[in-house]
């Protein structure tokens, strides 16, 4: 990422002890990819100004682990508040510095908002257990509490949302939390940090550190930071857990995705077609849950090849903010180049470019990163593209003969973020659910993106770690179980 000059555009600020701290790190532009205009300049935190913010957290913990959950959720009410009233202006900026449409930034930061209320509930979520008399006279308890110091590495590809995966059940649940946002994207949550600075939350509950991997591996190395929750690629994923497992943290890291999608003949075709393709190109192909391959089975080859090629055609594709805009850019010239690149490869390995959204001209954005919607009929199963997370708006067609060969093609993927089915037979349906090697399943749905009140799962390559993210795990994630066994002997006859 080139550099920038804080004389130039505006600097990103880190929110360290509940005040607002220039950083003394190289400064790194923020680009609005679908103008390549500088938004403002990021610092690459240094190690210090890290260990600042886990100091202030450290420091805050016993105070907040002492406020009654009660309490502690009044703050999270507030935030929800602050997420509503300034609903739209969020949203705008998330457009900005990441390029989804406006439309799109608003249901990600709705998904986002859901998170907080369900945290809201944890007065009742954190409860433990007991059980009187498990030997004469003695009572057992199950209690949860807090573990300390946690903190979230986010992703540029939902900066509203991710961020309230962690944010507001790490501080329900009485710990005190650091998030470091992509320093792709780190506009978003520096709004959301401004508002929330005044609602009174006591100081080092909540600390905001911007950065690259310096401010990564402090947070990773440090005998203080008791959890460490991250989402991106699958190699960085594996690198976050094997490291912070190391350093004797828990370990929640989210990795990529290669979603399969099985299209049987008797499905409604034009539903279908619709909602693959929105699953496919929506916030351009920026997702993990992102429908990557879709596998035909029998008679749905032609059908659904031509409805879906119709839909991806017609997408209007530009900037986010101008109406009408059904599809943004992709997030740098970088991810541009690699997205084409692998098309590319995918033709040498004998698939046909049924759709080429390769180098696209859009009026009065021709310096944007753009990729229109593309799509490569017939990739052979063996291609390395139909097994690498392209990250970009490109749907991959493969034909099978059956179900079982269609799920066999599934099963040769690493990921088992999410995959789904489209028919109206139960029965096949129910096989798919009961095989489909993956851990989030849609049946007639394209993003099976689970509510907040259940996790956000994932197997294989996509996930590293026990517990997830969202709901009941999240609780789990960020508490430790204490039990507690207690006899008393004391006389009743002893007046008091």
């Amino acid at each position: 990422m080139s550099t920038a000059s804080a004389s130039d555009v505006g600097a990103v600020r880190n929110y360290i002890r509940g005040q607002w701290n220039t950083s003394s790190g190289e400064l790194l532009q923020v680009v609005n990819p679908a103008t390549r205009d500088v938004l403002a300049a990021v610092p690459a935190s240094t190690t210090s100004e890290v260990q600042a913010a886990i100091a202030a957290a450290s420091e805050a913990f016993p105070g907040w682990r002492s406020t009654p959950p009660e309490d502690r959720i009044q703050y999270l009410f507030k935030i929800k508040q602050l997420l509503e009233d300034h609903f739209e202006e969020i949203a705008r900026i998330t457009t900005i510095e990441n390029g989804k449409t406006l439309t799109e930034a608003k249901a990600e930061l709705r998904r986002g908002i859901e998170n907080v209320e369900v945290a809201c509930g944890i007065p009742t979520l954190m409860q433990g257990y007991n059980l009187e008399d498990v030997a004469r006279g003695i009572d057992e308890t199950m209690i949860r509490q807090p573990l300390g110091v946690v903190a979230a590495i986010t992703p540029f590809n939902f900066p509203a949302m991710i961020p309230f995966w962690f944010l507001p059940y790490a501080i329900a649940c009485g710990n005190t939390f650091i998030l470091k946002p992509s320093e792709k994207v780190p506009l978003t949550m520096q709004r959301v940090f401004e508002l929330i600075d005044g609602i009174g939350l006591p100081a080092g509950v909540l600390n905001l550190v911007n950065g690259t991997k310096t401010a990564v591996d402090a947070l990773l190395e440090h005998p203080a930071v008791r959890a460490i929750s991250f989402v991106g690629s699958t190699p960085v994923a594996r690198y976050i857990y094997a490291t912070a497992s190391a350093h004797g943290k828990r370990v929640q890291c989210q990795g990529g995705a290669k979603n399969h999608v099985l299209v049987l003949p008797d499905a409604d075709m034009d539903m279908t077609a619709q909602v693959i393709s929105e699953s496919a190109f929506g916030c351009a192909g920026q997702r993990c849950l992102a429908v990557s391959v879709a596998v035909t089975i029998g008679d749905a080859q032609e059908s659904f090849r031509d409805a879906v090629a119709d839909r991806a055609s017609s997408l209007r594709v530009g900037y986010g903010l101008d109406e009408g805009t059904e599809m943004g850019p992709v997030i740098s010239v970088e991810s541009k180049q690699r997205i084409e690149n692998l098309v590319g490869k995918g033709v040498r390995d004998g698939a046909k470019v049924l759709v080429d959204g390769r180098n696209p001209r859009i009026d009065k954005h021709a310096n944007g990163h753009f990729v229109k919607p593309t799509i490569l009929d017939g990739l052979p199963v063996d291609s390395e593209v139909a097994s690498t997370e392209i990250f970009g708006p490109v749907l991959s067609l493969i034909h099978a003969g059956d179900v079982d060969e269609g799920i066999s093609i599934l099963s040769r993927t690493r990921h088992g973020n999410a995959a789904s089915i489209f028919t109206t037979n139960g029965a096949a349906a129910r096989k798919f659910r009961y095989e489909a090697p993956a851990g989030n399943i849609g049946v007639n749905i394209g993003v099976a993106a689970p509510m907040a009140y259940f996790p956000f799962s994932g197997w294989g390559d996509s996930f590293f770690g026990v517990l997830h993210a969202q709901g009941r795990d999240a609780v789990e994630f960020y508490t430790d179980k204490k039990v507690v066994i207690e006899r008393w002997t004391q006389s009743l006859s002893r007046r008091f």
